[in-house]
């Protein structure tokens, strides 16, 4: 199997602030993977490590093997587009789309003109003044336009409208179908963009707590939901991962398949099982452990298994 990107014990300080730590993770070519996490889960700085605009505290990470940083022959091969972009100040559209031409070697302009006119990008406005929505716009159309062998996008859709998101993804499929390469996609809109994933990389607090094909990850925990009581002891030994209760209803999301056996204990307590999507298992593992009732559940359920 070959690998765009390889991290290995990947970890970036910033004073006593662990933005990344100890993160070992590889982004095989030419898929489109998730990046997902909660706000501060590390997502931007592993992104600003792999395309060398930031340089690690210790660990390294390498792109088709080889060091990023200051190595020309990696850097053409990448493309970071950012969601807090900058431009020159006497920038347009024309200078937007020249420069990135001279620097991708694999540009196309046809794919550039084609997006441009889908997302009305104005021409002769400068950057700078542009709305949130259209520097996304102008975003997007760097990033798939550029057809750089590694792409990175950091959650590209900002101030788009859905209209404008159902552009995106549907011509960064057709592309990427047409000339495949790596695609690294940060995003909180897990659910809308869930069928452009092929593989999903979950990060909480600078650690990967989840690296997987999407198929693998959706069958990797489940819902439970009824009377409290009856939930609390349906999860009893198991890893709960969440937890919401209303009144004497509680629901929990637990790792984990369901097996024919929770079936037919679920039946016979009157609890309902049922699958969790991408976006409900970012979100539950993104619960702050030290306040939620699951901390509890999960410690205990780690003392079972070790006195076992």
């Amino acid at each position: 199997m070959t690998y765009a990107i390889e991290a290995r014990g990947l970890t970036r300080t910033y004073g006593a602030t662990h933005a990344l730590d100890d993160v070992t993770v590889n982004i095989r070519e030419n898929t489109i993977t998730g990046l997902l996490g909660r706000n501060g889960a590390g997502k931007t700085t592993f992104m600003s490590l792999a395309t060398a605009q930031d340089r690690p505290s210790s660990g390294e990470v390498l792109v088709h093997g080889e060091q990023p940083f200051e190595h020309d022959r990696v850097l053409e091969k990448l493309c970071f587009i950012r969601d807090n972009q900058r431009y020159p100040d006497d920038y347009k559209l024309i200078h937007a789309l020249r420069a990135a031409r001279i620097f991708y070697p694999n540009w196309s302009q046809e794919l550039a003109d084609e997006l441009v006119g889908l997302f009305r990008i104005p021409k002769k406005t400068v950057v700078k003044k542009y709305s949130r929505g259209q520097l996304s716009a102008l975003g997007i159309v760097l990033g798939l336009a550029s057809r750089a062998p590694v792409t990175f996008f950091d959650e590209p859709y900002l101030g788009l409208d859905a209209t404008a998101r159902g552009y995106f993804y549907d011509v960064l499929l057709r592309d990427y179908q047409e000339v495949p390469r790596t695609i690294v996609l940060s995003t909180h809109l897990i659910d809308e963009m869930d069928r452009l994933l092929e593989r999903v990389v979950i990060l909480e607090q600078g650690r990967v707590v989840h690296d997987a094909d999407v198929d693998e990850l959706r069958s990797a925990a489940h819902s439970v939901a009824g009377p409290a009581g009856a939930v609390d002891d349906y999860v009893s030994g198991r890893t709960v991962l969440s937890t919401h209760r209303v009144g004497g209803l509680a629901t929990k999301v637990i790792e984990g398949g369901v097996t024919a056996e929770d079936r037919e204990a679920a039946l016979a307590a009157g609890l309902e099982l049922g699958p969790v999507t991408l976006q409900g298992l970012v979100s539950a593992y993104g619960v702050d452990r030290d306040e939620s009732p699951a901390s509890v559940v999960r410690g205990a359920a780690r003392e079972e298994r070790a006195g076992a």
